[in-house]
């Protein structure tokens, strides 16, 4: 897997490169926002590390144009304590994000769960689900809404078949955070969260579709049904 580190600090991508590469990743590094944005639309990349802090386009310019243009997943580089950028980065489309300073071992872990995410399903994906005029195919990784094509991300597309498929019931942030990051959920964690938030936005009716149910997690409701209390 080829990994492209956008990131000023050229000592740190150095250490990173070196440390990446023995577990196993091919890395690339670029210092200046418009080059690595240009590097990151290119097709040899599987993952962008993405730092805020960057001469030229600082990145969240380099996410909001990538996204416009890609769906590569890209995991944001953050400042400890910075709750603002974090929430940026993952409502501009982030995968994920790690705030500095950070151990390079759990840098590689979310990597890896991240790019599991983006794996073809083997063996082959189940058969389409269908319910409140949602229509969701893994075969071909489509979701309809009211007959209107909805675009997703990787990561929206796995959660909503998630929900979709235990209809009904509730599932814990805990359950999505280790199913989809391998880590259990922590009160300011607010990756799936913004996910869910994103996935409510695209499809009609989504704030009844999918509800809060208060500190539990998430509930997928048909229009017939009463979120469990």
């Amino acid at each position: 897997m080829n990994i492209l580190l956008i990131d000023d600090d050229a000592e740190l991508a150095s250490l990173l490169k070196e440390f990446l590469s023995r577990e196993g990743f091919t890395v690339f590094a670029e210092h200046e926002g418009y080059l690595g944005l240009e590097r990151a639309l290119g097709a040899d990349v599987d993952l962008v590390v993405l730092d805020v802090m960057l001469p030229g386009l600082d990145g969240f310019e380099i996410l909001r144009r990538l996204r416009a243009r890609s769906k590569v997943p890209v995991l944001m580089l953050t400042a400890r304590g910075e709750d603002v950028d974090r929430i940026i980065g993952l409502d501009l489309g982030a995968d994920d994000y790690l705030a500095k300073p950070f151990n390079p071992k759990e840098l590689a872990a979310r990597i890896r769960a991240i790019l599991r995410r983006y794996e073809p399903a083997n063996p082959p994906a189940q058969g389409r689900v269908q319910a409140a005029g949602i229509v969701l195919d893994p075969g071909t990784r489509e979701v309809t809404a009211g007959g209107r094509r909805i675009e997703l991300t990787t990561f929206e597309f796995d959660i909503l078949e998630m929900l979709m498929r235990s209809a009904g019931k509730v599932l814990s942030r805990d359950s999505l955070m280790e199913n989809f990051y391998n880590r259990k959920a922590t009160p300011f964690d607010r990756s799936i969260d913004m996910h869910i938030s994103h996935l409510r936005r695209k499809l009609d009716n989504g704030e009844d579709l999918i509800k809060t149910i208060r500190g539990v997690g998430y509930q997928f409701c048909t229009p017939d049904e009463t979120p469990t209390k």
